[in-house]
């Protein structure tokens, strides 16, 4: 049946999604998921998906990336469908995008471009929005060709010396460059601010816990239940962009300040990394990252080894060493009886060998089932390089050192004598520990072995 001409005219909400699938780099499973992927990050911005399919690739064209084939079926099927844009989950060139939007008659929007319309969409805060118009402008910075007639106009120069002035891309790059400028001057100020932010939480003694992990992994929702903050948490691709802190109360009555992030993705654009990095700093500086799984999704182990590589990646960036990590297994109220006990049986048997320097813990932090027993092991985590000190604070200063201490640690006992002078125990992280005691002996389980 031919289609009516109502069903021709383009719809710029309505979409085709299309996965490239590498023969030789991708297996057809992998794939399939990459395109489910796809489809979510397409939802994700609102757009409705009316065809979705994973195609194999032979080898890329440069003009248009697929074959000739392939785009003239890309232009039947958005007409067919009324689909006014065409995403494509890979990297386009600017000649390719150009060309395949010259060809289909849609607009044609590749991964990066997908992602940074979802990041421009969900930004609220001006630290957000920053990043993503740096991001923006740095992608938009390499999508300048000359695609249409008006970047071949001239704009005159001074007319004294003849010269040919300059053309319109020329002004578009120079505008571009230029506001890329000012938007990292302004970001640099965000991150001066987020450090000196840091640096006080530190000298409070409260150690940083940041949750990390794929898109949609459940962070938000973890977030939200040990906090009670109220952040946005969806069944959504990047439902959470802009970080927030907020302090925990562990099981000790210590307490810590945990940071939920934006969720890492598979071939993660460069622009966002870059733009991203004064967000990113919280991670590389925590004292312990929660690495959230979606324990029941099927390519789990892949979501794990894409969140590592972008982890070593920023580490090696920093000039550091990456933070301790503490797996959350998410979810494990999705999975079946048999599947559910298995992983379960899993994370004990590692918590009881001892596999790694911290066993996972699964957790439903949609139910709450697990959340006790994380807290403990958070407790434990961030707390493992602590010591007891004994002090006595003479009556004049007593309560200001006093108020110090009980704000970078925890006082154990606490006794005031007949002249007025305050004894107490309190549990301190060790660097806190020699700042306030700094003439105390080590204990013997954290004293350096002897030459």
């Amino acid at each position: 049946m031919k289609p009516t001409p109502e069903a021709l005219e383009k719809d710029i909400n309505r979409a085709v999604v299309l996965r490239p699938l590498p023969s030789a780099a991708e297996t057809a499973r992998h794939g399939e998921a990459r395109l489910l992927e796809a489809v979510g990050l397409a939802q994700a911005l609102g757009l409705d998906v009316a065809a979705a399919e994973a195609a194999p690739l032979r080898q890329i064209s440069p003009r248009t990336y697929f074959g000739s084939g392939r785009v003239e079926k890309l232009k039947q099927q958005s007409e067919a469908l009324g689909a006014g844009v065409i995403v494509i989950d890979g990297a386009l060139s600017p000649v390719q995008q150009r060309n395949l939007e010259s060809d289909t008659g849609a607009k044609v929007i590749d991964r990066t471009g997908l992602i940074l319309e979802i990041f421009g969409l969900r930004a609220q805060t001006r630290e957000g929005r920053l990043q993503v118009e740096l991001a923006r402008q740095q992608y938009e910075r390499s999508r300048l060709v000359r695609t249409w007639t008006h970047l071949e106009r001239q704009r005159g120069g001074l007319g004294k010396t003849g010269g040919p002035g300059e053309t319109q891309i020329e002004l578009d790059r120079r505008i571009i460059a230029d506001r890329i400028i000012k938007l990292k001057r302004e970001l640099d100020d965000v991150r001066r601010t987020r450090g000196l932010q840091r640096r006080a939480r530190a000298r409070a003694g409260l150690p940083a816990v940041v949750l990390v992990g794929y898109t949609n992994a459940g962070k938000s929702t973890l977030f939200n239940r040990l906090t009670h903050a109220g952040v946005l948490a969806k069944d959504m691709l990047f439902a959470t962009l802009d970080p927030t802190a907020r302090q925990v109360k562990l099981p000790s009555g210590r307490a810590v300040i945990m940071s939920d992030t934006v969720g890492f993705i598979s071939d993660l654009p460069t622009e966002l990394v870059a733009a991203f990095r004064a967000t990113l700093e919280a991670v590389t500086e925590a004292d312990l990252l929660l690495h959230v799984r979606d324990i029941a999704h099927d390519e789990s182990e892949q979501q794990r080894a894409d969140v590592l590589k972008v982890l070593e990646q920023l580490a090696k960036d920093a000039g550091g060493k990456a933070p301790p990590v503490l797996e959350v297994w998410n979810k494990i109220d999705q999975l079946d009886d048999a599947t559910r006990e298995a992983r379960l049986r899993r994370a004990r048997a590692m918590d009881e060998t001892g596999q790694g320097a911290l066993p996972p813990v699964a957790i439903s932090a949609v139910t709450g089932e697990g959340v006790d027993t994380l807290l403990a092991a958070i407790d434990r985590a961030a707390f493992s390089a602590t010591r007891v000190i004994t002090l006595t604070l003479p009556p004049d200063d007593a309560g200001r050192m006093r108020a110090q201490i009980a704000a970078a640690g925890r006082i154990l006992e606490e006794h005031t004598d007949d002249d007025g002078a305050l004894t107490l125990r309190a549990e301190l992280l060790v660097a806190d520990a020699a700042r306030f005691a700094p003439s105390e002996p080590l204990p013997e389980e954290i004293r350096p072995a002897a030459e």
